[in-house]
């Protein structure tokens, strides 16, 4: 059976191992399903090989040459999984060579082949060599990326902690204010806390989502990772035999890593901003409206909020918060929760407890990570009572209770003024494309700055 080539065994008209093989008049084999789609597509009982017409319509099978199929795959499969696999199964001759434009192990008469006129050959072991070598890059590749993904699991899982301690701190806010309500908001109350559950929810179950597809892209690098090394151990032709394979399972393996996404946190201001003003619409009663909310999602370490998010306190050392990609990590400044990208708006800051401060309007887009954002998209003034910083922002050198911010986004123009005195401080001309959104930064010990409700701001404008 060794000196038997696969040719002996082979089909005419599909060139495979016969499957079925029948035997037809003329004597000729071909595979049963071979025939009868020959014949489908040529609409005549002729022979694939000699063109002779079959007297039979079901010829019948060739049960000798079944049987020495039969005993050729069973002999072939029990040489490769006796480890035999340094024999060409073409020629049985020992594989000495490896082509690389086929990427396979060959012999010396697969070499002088026509299949391989004009090919590259390389000695086994000088192929192992450079293969070997080129995969254990590779594998140290994916190590090191699956450790990347064992330090980005843990940052998930405190992103996870983070959801559930911000939502708990927000229901506590929640709360406190409904108790200033009549017993009859109790309703109003908890269809927030409802809605508040449900980001609770939705957040973390995003955040267990990506855990899952962490855990999943870790358990799939671990597998690759173990199956290339058994592969390290295996022989040289075993290793060439694999190595296009496993060298796929690398590239597929070698996607972006899951990022923590953007916005993953509470979104705080949807409960808390102008939360009476909401419930005044429904009680037809007076309640303060602000007309900016801060974001805590945003703000620096060193910045405490109010609890209705209308004011910053700066402290001197940093607060336990949560490091999200939105938060400001080298100036003390906060954003707040809305963005303009259209019409006319306007807001009232206290500045009176800030001898340092600064306060305008920026791109959403901005960077607030490092000492870039005062670089570009940043129209503001600032005041430094004993000047110590090098403030950015239109300087303006008396001290103010309070000053106004006025946006004309389609006119391009953002405007500062001391309402008190209703003087105009300046006015920045441009043309704005981006969303932007207000912006505050305090320093000093003690500083602190609070938006103005609208209550006032109207009382204000009518003096």
């Amino acid at each position: 059976m060794d000196s038997l080539s696969t040719e002996v065994f082979s089909c005419p008209v599909c060139c495979e191992i016969f499957k079925t093989p029948v035997v037809l008049s003329c004597s000729h084999s071909v595979c049963k399903v071979c025939l009868q789609q020959f014949w489908r597509i040529k609409k005549t009982q002729e022979c694939p090989v000699c063109r002779r017409r079959s007297s039979k319509e079901e010829p019948p099978c060739n049960l000798v040459l079944k049987n020495l199929c039969e005993s050729f795959l069973k002999e072939r499969n029990e040489v490769c999984s006796s480890g035999s696999q340094e024999i060409c199964s073409l020629h049985r001759e020992k594989l000495k060579l490896f082509c690389l434009e086929d990427k396979q192990p060959v012999c010396l008469v697969c070499r002088d082949s026509q299949k391989h006129i004009n090919h590259t050959f390389r000695p086994i072991s000088e192929a192992v060599s450079s293969y070997k070598e080129e995969l254990n890059t590779a594998l140290k590749s994916l190590q090191e990326k699956l450790k990347h993904n064992e330090k980005l699991k843990g940052e998930f899982e405190k992103t996870v902690q983070h959801i559930k301690s911000q939502a708990e701190h927000t229901e506590h806010q929640i709360k406190q204010q409904f108790e200033k309500l009549h017993q009859f908001l109790r309703d109003e109350e908890e269809a927030t806390i409802t809605a508040l559950r449900e980001e609770e929810e939705q957040k973390k179950q995003m955040m267990k989502e990506k855990l899952e597809e962490m855990n999943r892209h870790i358990s799939a690098l671990s597998h690759t990772i173990k199956d290339m090394e058994e592969m390290m151990k295996a022989s040289d032709v075993c290793f060439l035999k694999e190595f296009p394979v496993s060298m796929e399972r690398v590239q597929i393996s070698s996607q972006p890593d899951p990022q923590t996404p953007s916005g993953a946190l509470i979104h705080v201001p949807r409960y808390l901003g102008n939360l009476p003003f909401r419930v005044w619409r429904k009680m037809q009663d007076i309640v303060q409206n602000t007309p900016v909310i801060l974001d805590p999602n945003t703000a620096h370490q060193y910045l405490v909020l109010s609890d209705d998010l209308t004011s910053v306190k700066w402290r001197g050392n940093k607060q336990p918060l949560y490091d999200n990609t939105e938060r400001f990590d080298f100036y003390s400044c906060i954003l707040g929760a809305e963005g303009f990208n259209s019409g006319t708006h306007c807001w009232d800051v206290e500045v009176k407890e800030s001898p340092g401060w600064t306060v305008g309007v920026t791109t959403a887009s901005n960077q607030r990570k490092g000492r870039d954002f005062f670089n570009t998209n940043v129209w503001s003034v600032q005041h430094d009572k004993y000047q110590l910083l090098k403030c950015p922002g239109f300087p303006v050198k008396q001290d103010l209770e309070k000053v106004r911010v006025k946006l004309n986004y389609d006119k391009g123009m953002v405007s500062f003024s001391d309402p008190v005195t209703n003087t105009h401080l300046h006015t920045f001309k441009t043309t704005f494309t981006q969303t932007l959104l207000p912006f505050f930064w305090c320093y000093g010990t003690n500083s602190s700055l609070r938006i103005l409700p609208l209550i006032l701001f109207v009382a204000a404008e009518n003096r």
